[in-house]
């Protein structure tokens, strides 16, 4: 399979998914607003920051890899 052809079914197969994973955020939305404490909201919030943190995580960790590797060939 050429790359390009890879690469357009993986944008492709992402915007497939994306709906249903916008319904979720809505499910979940609905629930901490019918609850009365905050205490479910700010573990849902604690628990959107760690997941934001590990992809950055491991972008910044495989560009000094990368940037490692580069300086040590020059």
């Amino acid at each position: 399979m050429p790359k390009y052809l890879r690469n357009i079914s993986i944008i492709l197969l992402s915007f497939l998914f994306g709906e249903a994973a916008q319904a979720q955020c809505a499910m979940c939305r609905a629930v901490l607003e019918s609850q009365e404490t905050t205490a479910a909201a700010e573990g849902i919030n604690n628990g959107i920051v760690y997941l934001m943190l590990f992809p950055y995580l491991l972008v910044g960790g495989v560009g000094y890899v990368v940037y490692k590797m580069r300086r040590a060939k020059a």
